[in-house]
């Protein structure tokens, strides 16, 4: 008589893997961390939670005393979800902590008015102690810098214009 194949162990793995994310979740919400991904054994899981707008709202001040230099820009005078929109927006890839320059006290990659050909770093993100480059998309002249130095910043965040 053939023998018919064993589903216990796929029966365990999904348990299993239900309960690495719950473990997941439970960790995101107590470190109040936006995303977590775990490779382990050829099974990679990514755990996100959605940020409200509420949860935005206390950014705004740091966007808004960052644009009043420029004043002199219209685009400047735009709230921060047009800065989303704009053609020449250069979105954070990743959660983390924004850097302008290598090192504390050293030159900054780019200023306002920076030409930056494409693939030239703009800033440095940290996320999890290490320090990612984030390079430019395309070549053009960088006309806002809408993050401070040291700034946390979010997936998706607008970080700087280059038109």
């Amino acid at each position: 008589m053939a023998r018919q194949p064993d589903d216990k162990p796929a029966a365990k793995s999904k348990s299993d893997d239900s309960a690495l994310i719950r473990e997941l979740a439970l960790l995101l919400a107590e470190t109040n961390l936006t995303e977590i991904e775990i490779e382990r054994a050829g099974l990679r899981v990514r755990v996100a939670r959605n940020i409200s707008i509420a949860a935005a709202v206390p950014s705004i001040p740091v966007q808004a005393a960052v644009a009043a230099p420029i004043a002199a820009n219209p685009a400047a005078a735009a709230p921060a979800n047009d800065l989303a929109k704009h053609p020449g927006v250069v979105p954070s890839p990743m959660v983390g902590t924004a850097y302008w320059a290598p090192e504390p006290g050293a030159k900054p990659f780019v200023e306002v008015g920076t030409k930056v050909s494409a693939g030239q770093t703009l800033l440095i993100i940290e996320a999890m102690k290490t320090m990612n480059q984030i390079p430019s998309p395309r070549a053009g002249t960088v006309t806002q810098i809408l993050v401070e130095d040291g700034q946390p910043v979010e997936f998706g965040e607008p970080l700087v214009i280059i038109e």
